[in-house]
């Protein structure tokens, strides 16, 4: 257990990211009581009699000993992102020290670093300037702030192409899968459990398009993305119908690339890929994880290495010409021996495109609940693991273009999407990066409104849960209604 105590509570989800980073996995308290039983105290107190200075401690017990660290530094709370910066730092420097270990991404802690880079691309700085200011601000090592700054720039030539004051983005959930994965926590029901109902979750997306269609008449839809759960979870009839739903409500002739996140090979029939060539559908998903059976057999996913090398060719003799494979690193008692087969068979395959995640452990996913079950499996994630699926990707003409990172990311890594040049998927830059705005509708997804004047987003959420979400839709709208009155405000005070 991990005990946070702090004077001022405004920093304490940064506090708690960089200690989890440190240390994945562990609970916390922000209880005085705990600290006694807690392995970690954090610490952060104004020193008395002194302005603007501060205190950060930390005591940690080992093996029966305890040791506290300490350290002073001045700051202006006023100025949070200076203050935000400069505690992670000197917090940083006390578990480095403490602890003998560096991180890959220092102390960023956040899920969009190329952001940072992109940032500053767009404002005119060089890349070798950006690279000192992460090394100097961040303590990032040298090999991630190639990495970012590489992406960036890739990403600042995709959104290049791309219209943030009158374009926009549409997706749509669909929050069913065969089964649920062990590490899974998105929102995902058992496509079973809805039989025969399906249909009722259609109607109620299609009204929420409806409203959308009308909202944002007169802009331009420059990418769709069809995702999930697993949308080819839907009956063929089930999916020409959404397809033909949204290209029914919406003018195509903007989009760029309309994407269906087809993901688990034993979903996918040859007619309901007959399906997505009817209509013209420019990128699929076909993700299989992993290329070996006994891990598949341990997380979860109902089909063999066989089926998915098999859907695989199906796809390419129907005619699609833009595959992505999902691919996810430290999976459960997989080796470097385990990820290096795997790459074999993907550069074999050659797809167009390769995600690469490091596997996160999310709160809510059986691996984290049950995890008792699960402990004879070692969850290993190194960097020659990463540097390997690197270096495969590249050798197959696949470059980085897009990249994230999750909480309790195994390794403390990162997600890299890696395409062939002209392959890339331009939503996956639009999601990450927030240069446009993006319309969502269906269960568990998050519409995003981009105000490019001032370079700010405003969300508005729906619900996780199926029922909830079909029985409470006015309440949807209302929330997207207030984006709008939002945009109408700033437009008059402008």
């Amino acid at each position: 257990m991990i005990t946070i105590l702090l004077d001022n509570g405004s920093f304490e989800q940064d506090i708690r990211e960089l200690l989890m980073a440190y240390f994945p996995g562990e609970t916390f308290s922000h209880r005085e009581e705990d600290a006694s039983e807690a392995f970690c105290v954090a610490g952060l107190s104004e020193v008395p009699g002194e302005e603007h200075r501060y205190e950060l401690r930390l005591r940690m017990k080992k093996d029966g000993n305890e040791e506290t660290l300490s350290q002073t530094f001045s700051t202006d709370f006023s100025d949070r992102s200076r203050a935000k910066n400069e505690i992670k730092r000197c917090l940083y420097r006390m578990l480095r020290d403490y602890t003998g270990r560096d991180l890959p991404w220092g102390n960023l802690t956040g899920i969009r670093p190329t952001k940072i880079a992109l940032t500053k691309l767009f404002s005119g700085e060089s890349p070798e300037a950006i690279r000192d200011y992460m090394k100097e601000t961040y303590y990032t090592g040298e090999e991630k702030r190639n990495l970012c700054v590489e992406v960036a720039q890739r990403e600042k030539e995709l959104l290049s192409g791309t219209d943030p004051v009158n374009g926009y983005s549409l997706y749509a959930g669909i929050p069913f899968c065969p089964t649920t994965c062990l590490y899974c926590s998105f929102t995902s029901f058992p496509i079973g459990a809805w039989k025969g109902r399906t249909g009722e979750y259609l109607d109620a997306m299609f009204r929420e398009m409806d409203y959308i269609a009308e909202k944002m008449q007169g802009k331009m839809l420059q990418t769709v993305y069809i995702g999930g759960g697993t949308p080819t979870a839907l009956s063929p009839e089930d999916l020409d119908r959404l397809i033909g739903g949204i290209k029914s409500r919406f003018p195509m002739d903007s989009v760029k690339e309309f994407t269906v996140e087809s993901g688990r090979p034993d979903s996918i029939t040859a007619e309901k890929l007959q399906v997505l060539r009817d209509y013209g559908i420019s990128r699929i998903s076909i993700n299989p994880q992993t290329m070996k059976q006994e891990t598949l057999d341990l997380i979860g996913r109902r089909h063999t290495v066989e089926e998915v090398l098999a859907k695989y060719r199906l796809a390419r003799e129907m005619g699609f010409d833009n595959i992505n494979m999902d691919l996810i690193v430290g999976l459960p008692g997989e080796t470097p021996e385990d990820v290096a087969h795997t790459m074999e068979v993907i550069r074999e395959l050659r797809p167009e495109s390769v995600t690469v995640h490091s596997l996160a452990i999310k709160r809510a996913a059986r691996l984290n609940i049950q995890k008792e079950n699960y402990r004879d499996y070692q969850i290993i994630n190194t960097q020659d693991m990463i540097d390997l699926t690197a270096r495969c990707c590249r050798e197959m003409g696949l470059l980085p273009y897009y990249l994230y990172r999750q909480k309790n990311m195994a390794g403390n890594f990162e997600n890299v999407g890696y395409a062939l040049p002209g392959k890339e998927c331009l939503y996956n830059v639009l999601i990450m990066e927030e240069q446009q705005t993006i319309m969502a509708c269906g269960a568990g997804t998050t519409t995003k409104f981009y105000h490019p004047e001032e370079n700010r987003m405003e969300r508005a959420e729906n619900p996780k849960d199926v029922n909830t979400y079909m029985n409470n839709l006015e309440e949807m709208l209302r929330r997207k209604e207030a984006l709008f009155q939002d945009e109408r405000k700033n437009g008059k005070n402008e």
